[in-house]
């Protein structure tokens, strides 16, 4: 069954209490996202500002709290637009954005992925037939390793384009235009598939070829966003798109297995987080420990840390060096 706008978390513990438990992890502190907004504090104890978002909050009676921007009421809306200048692009523009990172990759002023149309006076795409060549040096392994951040992420709509943040319009998997979206379309494209005369053993192998890629395309796609209701969609969006991308590769309709959708989750954990970004902290904190010696410093409060993320070294295991988001900037200017 296709998924929808709305991804219930009831469905995702259905998969693995883990899973889920792992989606709500916050890296830096150990703890769980908080909610980082007063929008839900009339539910009373647990709901508010610094409360962490755990499972009994979001299932059961609880499942349609956190809602996409699309579902909330327009007061909602505007009013998050005031209080954090909540402003959720379109498709059409975040394609549009996305296609200006693609050419300076390739090299050309060709169309890469899809080709940008005004359609009836709106603006769409058609995807491309074939990709221009790779600049020399490069393949389609490079690309999928490249990193790519989306700043203030909210729904991600950037990184993953199942639908449409501004219209709730379901986008097919073959018409996507996320960063992370081009990295699954090129690791489906490319990895070989199943065919009648494998053995079992080849076949697992095969699919091991395409896990390992797919791993690989979500370790190099980040995210940060301040408000958890946001950060969580994103993380569930992300999950999701995983698996619609494995179910169109090997034609089928079933999940991938617990394991692998566990550490899909925790890869999601670690790269998309919940983050101040101009404080570089936690919303609502100020960090008070050193960059230089964060890390090392356990005597700083949790919830006073610089931000952690993950950079990864191997797919399976899943293995990396916790890093200080903040730090990584100092040392690249």
């Amino acid at each position: 069954m296709p998924f929808g706008i709305d991804i219930l978390e009831d469905e995702i513990k259905s998969w693995g209490y883990e899973i889920l438990e792992t989606l709500l992890l916050d890296r830096t502190t150990g703890g769980n996202i908080i909610w980082a907004t007063d929008d839900y504090s009339s539910r009373g104890d647990g709901f508010k500002f610094y409360d962490n978002i755990t499972i009994d909050k979001i299932c059961g009676r609880n499942m349609h709290i956190i809602q996409p921007r699309i579902s909330k009421s327009p007061e909602e809306q505007k009013r998050r637009i005031v209080d954090k200048a909540e402003v959720f692009t379109p498709s059409w523009m975040c394609n549009s954005q996305n296609n200006l990172i693609d050419k300076a990759w390739f090299q050309t002023e060709q169309d890469v992925f899809n080709h940008e149309l005004v359609v009836g006076g709106n603006n769409t795409w058609e995807p491309t037939d074939k990709l221009p060549p790779y600049p020399k040096g490069k393949s389609w392994k490079t690309y999928v390793s490249e990193n790519r951040l989306e700043m203030a992420c909210g729904e991600a709509p950037y990184l993953c384009s199942r639908y449409d943040a501004t219209t709730g319009d379901l986008i097919p998997v073959h018409r996507r235009i996320g960063l992370l979206d081009r990295k699954l379309l090129l690791i489906n494209a490319n990895t070989p598939g199943i065919t009648s005369n494998m053995n079992a053993q080849q076949r697992k192998y095969t699919q091991k070829i395409w896990r390992r890629a797919a791993y690989k395309a979500l370790q190099s796609t980040y995210g940060f966003e301040w408000q958890g209701d946001n950060l969580l969609l994103a993380r569930e969006s992300i999950l999701v798109t995983f698996i619609e991308y494995y179910q169109e590769k090997w034609h089928v309709e079933k999940l991938p297995d617990k394991e692998c959708l566990r550490k899909v989750a925790e890869i999601i954990s670690w790269n998309i987080w919940q983050m101040d970004g101009l404080k570089y902290g936690l919303p609502g904190y100020t960090p008070t420990e050193s960059i230089e010696e964060s890390l090392f410093n356990e005597e700083v409060p949790a919830n006073e840390r610089f931000c952690r993320i993950m950079e990864w070294k191997s797919q399976e295991p899943l293995r990396g060096n916790e890093v200080v988001f903040a730090k990584m900037l100092i040392t690249n200017k």
